[in-house]
């Protein structure tokens, strides 16, 4: 409880009476009797009141509330909280509302000023921005409730319980599900390349159309028919995707308000909804982190459910990357053969160590090692150079650089699939790598 700013003023208005009137017969100035009397009969009025509004404050109920907190938010979208208020107040009454909300989550429009009436219950809201994913509880909302004559406000602390997990940013991927796949993907930046008419599982037999080529003709068809038929082939189906996710202190890069890690999460979800929109069956194993995950692959929409809440709360740790221990781990739980998508950042400190682990890997599976390049070193390869500090930043950023696309060319020489691109462009041209080595039928 403290007093407010109606009390503050009303004693700093007798206490100026006062010293001015004590200044004043300090100087030989005489003072009407009757003024003293009047500001010592209002201090102890104001004393006494003052009392009496702290103990009817003291005494006066809480208002209770409820907060309706999403189940799920997205990463770096905003989300609605709604507090519901009922009172038993008789009169109407202005209070103030603050949340606590739980470190991670940016807030605004709080403390919130509601302005309740009797007999009627209140709607309040504010709005909430998720900054990390994992699991949040909040405990407490704040009260700050006046005094019936104003001279008081007291901050009532209310234990209210409410949890809810902040995914990787999921809305898009949901939004694709409304139009079709191939337009959904364009508008992504998605190209699908011409299929080369091998490695396809057989659809059906049809007429023979301008532009087929003479290798679709089924002849014996042909024969049969007296006229010209082709076969036609779709996309194999049924094949497997493992995303082999680097957890180590390598993916926390930051660029923008995500991190590596992050936009290696979006990522892997956004081509997981391909990949199960294509009837592949996807999985994830997670390795350098605090916590090893482990997903088996799957097919249906339920996976990518399964997907999101087996990496909504997964971080990346200070660990440097294992290669060796995450194929040995992968190759004894996947023994068929599988795309595996090593997702880390290529650094030049352990070229060789990742040569031997995707050689290890691409005996048994097909491997694409995807890469996340830091925008900084672009920019600091674009700047001018005017100062020696500058100079050897340059020198420092395209050594590092050569050495990055060193180990890039080696993997490639060795017959490994590698893309390295920026954080923006990651999720497009990972499916489009998918979706090129699917029409290739190279897994």
């Amino acid at each position: 409880m403290k007093p407010s700013r109606l009390l503050l003023i009303w004693l700093a208005v007798l206490c100026v009476i006062g010293v001015l009137t004590g200044t004043l017969r300090a100087l030989a100035i005489e003072v009407p009797a009757s003024i003293l009397s009047i500001n010592w009969g209002l201090l102890l009025a104001l004393l006494t009141l003052a009392i009496f509004d702290a103990v009817r404050l003291y005494r006066r109920p809480s208002p209770r509330l409820d907060r309706q907190v999403p189940g799920s938010l997205a990463l770096g979208r905003w989300g609605e909280i709604h507090l519901g208020i009922e009172h038993d107040f008789a009169e109407p009454l202005r209070i103030e509302l603050f949340d606590h909300v739980p470190e991670g989550l940016a807030s605004e429009n709080l403390p919130l000023s509601v302005e309740l009436q009797p007999g009627q219950c209140c709607q309040a809201g504010y709005r909430l921005r998720p900054l990390k994913r994992g699991h949040f509880t909040f405990e407490h909302c704040e009260i700050s409730l006046p005094s019936p004559f104003g001279l008081w406000t007291a901050k009532r602390l209310v234990g209210l319980t409410d949890h809810t997990r902040v995914y990787p940013d999921f809305a898009r991927l949901y939004g694709g599900e409304l139009l079709a796949v191939d337009n959904w993907l364009n508008r992504l930046g998605v190209r699908q390349r011409q299929r080369r008419g091998q490695g396809q599982e057989f659809h059906q037999l049809r007429e023979f159309r301008e532009g087929d080529s003479l290798r679709q003709i089924d002849w014996k068809a042909t024969a049969r028919q007296r006229a010209p038929i082709t076969r036609e082939y779709e996309d194999e189906r049924d094949q497997q995707i493992i995303f082999l996710l680097d957890c180590g202190q390598r993916m926390r890069s930051q660029d923008g308000e995500l991190s590596h890690f992050d936009h290696a999460l979006n990522a892997c979800l956004l081509l997981s909804y391909v990949a199960l929109r294509q009837g592949d069956a996807v999985g994830l194993c997670t390795f350098a982190g605090d916590q090893v995950r482990y997903l088996a692959p799957a097919k249906g929409s339920r996976q990518l459910t399964d997907l999101l809440n087996s990496v909504y709360d997964l971080d990346s740790g200070q660990r440097p990357a294992d290669y060796r221990a995450a194929a040995s781990q992968l190759l004894a739980r996947q023994k068929r053969r599988a795309l595996v998508i090593l997702v880390t950042n290529l650094r030049d400190v352990d070229d060789e160590e990742l040569l031997d682990t995707v050689k290890r890997l691409s005996s048994q599976h097909r491997v694409l090692v995807a890469s996340l390049q830091e925008e900084v070193l672009d920019q600091l390869r674009q700047q001018p150079v005017q100062s020696l500090d500058e100079a050897l930043t340059y020198c420092a950023t395209v050594d590092y650089l050569n050495a990055s696309a060193q180990c890039r060319e080696q993997l490639i020489a060795h017959g490994i699939s590698v893309l390295q691109t920026r954080p923006e462009a990651f999720g497009p041209g990972l499916v489009t790598q998918y979706l090129s080595l699917k029409k290739a039928a190279l897994f």
